[in-house]
């Protein structure tokens, strides 16, 4: 489940501004006379678009086509059953935001439209490959996000470390931490298999790979074994135990703003979270970022797209109309709109917007990035691979323990082959 970069906006100020008056009670589509809707239901995300942004679209939409537009905004959790429950039903939904891994398992339901029409907007590849099967969109690239090395500048000044531009550099910087300060040079949980991704992707390879019609696990391989190896590099740098990921317990409020912690891997909610933590504890936070390297300077390393699509439901009330605000929505005008409002703080979702991030942000790290990010397979059953207990995270712990690798990545290859080959 992704997370933005943005704090979350205010709930109760956004519906306020955009409630229509022409919905029904349970949020459906309400029409006039002749059977055509008169209002547009869009589900959008806590957090995902800012306020000003989403007034500044529909008064324009509305201006435009003379129907009212009901932005009704949604929280994470739970968000995969409501989805499910408005897809299969007729005019809950004209517009919906969904996360990027979860699109091609709405998509393999029926329950999204063709959007095929759009296919040739200069999409960032990226982003769109979440968006398509077979060649067909069902949805269509609205922002990405990922991670990026969050770092303490004043322990980095004090050990006399500097930013790295390569894995070799990235080594170096926390070893002169080591051996120049007490604090803890990274903090990285045994468990942060996104990152563990990143450095698979780096040598080519991945979580799972297809095999003819099915997929299969691909972790006891040389560029499983090669990225595991560069994880136990550094996470050798870290205090974390071996069992645990970034959320449990949740870094950026539980770990940073609690230790003497040098760097760590994180998003830009989290960042902003961690400075929050801090100050309200009386402390100072001063921060500094930069992309996860590659092996070699010219190459940044590879890091899990987050992001969102926005999808039009098979069952809409007014699938026309839906589909214009959708192609308005992620138009290069309002694209570009959407990323200025963010501060320049998301990843864009055209070749044809720029984001111009404040010099030295994270935003700056993460969007440098944002050509090198990867995905997990774009599949129904990799829902099933993420679930308790993942493989994934089994295998990381194992191998951080001195388990063999080979023997522990070929029982999780197994388990994902059989879990993922089963929707």
């Amino acid at each position: 489940m992704k997370r933005t970069l943005m704090a979350a906006l205010s709930v109760t100020a956004m519906t306020a501004a955009l409630a229509a008056c022409g919905t029904g009670d349970d949020g459906s589509t309400t029409s006039d006379g002749d059977g055509t809707p008169d209002s547009l239901t869009v589900w959008l995300m806590d957090g995902s678009a800012p306020e000003s942004w989403v007034t500044e679209l529909n008064q324009a939409f509305e201006a435009e086509h003379g129907v009212t537009v009901d932005v009704q905004i949604q929280q994470w959790g739970g968000i995969q059953d409501r989805l499910t429950t408005a897809l299969s039903e007729n005019g809950t939904v004209d517009v919906m935001e969904i996360g990027n891994t979860q699109t091609v398992g709405y998509a393999n339901t029926g329950g999204l439209a063709d959007l095929s029409e759009l296919r040739d907007e200069p999409w960032n590849a990226n982003m769109l490959a979440s968006a398509e099967i077979d060649d067909t969109l069902y949805a269509v690239p609205w922002y990405g996000a990922n991670r990026v090395v969050i770092y303490d500048k004043k322990i980095w000044e004090e050990a006399g470390a500097e930013v790295p531009t390569t894995r070799d550099e990235w080594i170096t910087a926390l070893e002169t931490i080591r051996d120049n300060t007490d604090a803890e040079p990274i903090y990285l949980p045994g468990q942060s298999y996104y990152v563990l991704g990143g450095f698979i992707a780096d040598e080519g390879g991945s979580f799972a790979v297809e095999d003819g019609d099915e997929w299969k696990g691909a972790l006891n391989t040389p560029e499983g074994k090669a990225g595991m190896d560069f994880y136990t590099e550094l996470q050798s740098f870290s205090d974390s135990p071996t069992d645990n990921d970034e959320a449990s317990p949740q870094q950026s409020t539980d770990i940073v703003p609690n230790g003497n912690v040098a760097s760590w891997i994180g998003l830009g909610w989290e960042a902003n979270g961690a400075i929050t933590a801090i100050e309200e504890a009386g402390g100072e936070a001063d921060f500094g970022y930069f992309p996860v390297p590659g092996k070699t300077a010219d190459q940044l390393g590879n890091v899990f797209l987050g992001g969102s699509n926005l999808a039009v439901n098979e069952r809409a009330g007014n699938p026309e109309l839906a589909r214009e605000w959708l192609a308005l929505a992620t138009s290069q005008e309002w694209a570009q709109k959407f990323v200025d409002a963010n501060g320049g703080g998301v990843v864009p979702n055209r070749t044809d917007v720029t984001a111009s991030p404040e010099a030295g942000s994270f935003a700056e790290a993460m969007v440098a990035s944002a050509d090198v990010g990867f995905l997990p397979p774009l599949t129904t059953g990799w829902a099933n691979v993420e679930a308790v207990p993942n493989p994934i995270k089994e295998l990381m712990t194992a191998s951080l323990n001195g388990e063999d690798y080979a023997s522990a990545a070929q029982a999780a290859d197994s388990e994902i082959t059989t879990r993922i080959n089963r929707e």
